[in-house]
């Protein structure tokens, strides 16, 4: 079962990424002081780069124990290791090379001058028995159960490489690769719906008018294989954390000002 999405608007881009990084900040500082460690899964994109930019350089960062913090991706440009296109790339300058993490707790997706090769599907199955042997006995489904998972959101309504009504959107593996990506370059690695509402918390992180009529559609109740959007949901909580450039289509009962 997944939770009903809230909606909570910023003024603009900027404001939005330093609120999603004061929100992940208390997010894995209770979860980490009630479990001793914590979860979180990361994105790419304008806005999530950004905002981990913004936790980068917040001085609340410190409250996080990052060698108790469990780092994994949502989807990756099947590119070779450090690339500037993969999201690891971007991840690791914005914010993983300034922080106290673990590396052995850090965990991107296979690269294309990986183990594997060029070989898309045989990395997708090595990360999907990554994720496997990270399940704990209370986690639910076939990966952790991820203490925040976040996602941007493209115009065309994909979270993570999750395209409209391509055959990623149908998968019930945890890890899937994708071909043929409408969005370059065409081949990635994905979680897919399973893995992403097995997450305690998803964030859609959206900033953008151009993303606005992707955001109305994907609140509007359409389905989830031609807005692969809706179908992100988090078990306890989904939260669309918006600027209002991408909350502009949204009718006024759904969109809740941030505080």
């Amino acid at each position: 079962m997944t939770s009903t999405p809230e909606v909570v608007v910023h003024a603009n881009a900027e404001l939005l990424a330093q609120s999603v990084a004061a929100r992940l900040v208390t997010r894995l500082v209770d979860v980490q002081a009630s479990r001793g460690s914590a979860s979180v899964v990361l994105t790419g994109g304008g806005i999530g780069t950004a905002s981990l930019a913004a936790l980068a350089s917040a001085p609340a960062r410190d409250a996080i124990d990052w060698s108790r913090l469990d780092i994994w991706w949502g989807d990756e440009r099947f590119l070779p290791t450090g690339h500037p296109e993969r999201n690891e790339t971007g991840a690791r300058q914005a914010l993983l090379d300034h922080v106290p993490v673990d590396p052995t707790r850090v965990h991107p997706m296979p690269a294309s001058d990986g183990p594997d090769g060029d070989d898309v599907e045989a990395a997708a199955r090595r990360y999907a028995a990554e994720l496997a042997a990270a399940r704990r006995p209370e986690d639910h489904g076939p990966v952790p159960s991820f203490d925040v998972l976040l996602l941007g959101v493209g115009p065309d309504c994909h979270v993570a490489s999750l395209f409209p009504g391509l055959p990623a959107v149908y998968d019930e593996r945890p890890v899937v690769a994708v071909h043929g990506a409408p969005k370059p370059p065409p081949t990635r690695i994905s979680l897919t719906f399973p893995a992403i509402q097995a997450a305690r918390e998803v964030w859609l992180l959206v900033a953008g008018e151009e993303k606005a009529p992707a955001v109305r559609l994907a609140l509007s109740g359409a389905g989830h294989v031609q807005v692969p959007a809706a179908g992100a949901r988090g078990r306890q909580r989904t939260l669309w954390l918006l600027d209002q450039a991408a909350a502009a289509q949204l009718p006024s009962d759904l969109r809740r000002p941030s505080v």
